[in-house]
């Protein structure tokens, strides 16, 4: 079961929608990045904030692969930690760069939203 399986929630998004919302998302992601890299003289912390954008960019490069290879319980793993590093990311950054911060918010509902979608599928899988 992928996102062209039989079995969709019905909560899924149409496919047509995903892309724009993407495009959006990883426009604030970059945007918020930027934001941070530019202020790193200013960040406590800089290289474990630097560290966790890594590391939760490049679980989000890989999520939709190992998705759709129908590993649902480790595409989920993924995402709890794209969606825990990128909320501790905010968090670091709030004091100092508010907006880089804020414009990252719905990136984090975005993949929270995934992540329900992720266990539906996981359920379905496993029933």
């Amino acid at each position: 079961m992928t996102f062209d399986s039989e079995y969709e929630p019905f909560f899924q998004p149409p496919g047509w929608i995903i892309g724009p919302i993407w495009l959006v998302l990883y426009t604030c992601i970059a945007i918020s990045f930027s934001n941070t890299l530019s202020k790193r003289d200013e960040l406590d912390n800089y290289w474990l904030i630097v560290s966790l954008f890594a590391i939760q960019l490049a679980l989000n490069l890989a999520w939709p692969s190992v998705f759709n290879s129908e590993k649902y319980l480790l595409s989920l793993i993924m995402i709890v930690f794209m969606i825990i590093f990128t909320i501790i990311y905010a968090y670091l950054i709030y004091e100092t760069i508010p907006f880089a911060s804020m414009i990252v918010w719905p990136y984090i509902a975005w993949i929270s939203f995934a992540a329900i979608i992720n266990v539906a599928y996981y359920l379905e899988a496993n029933s």
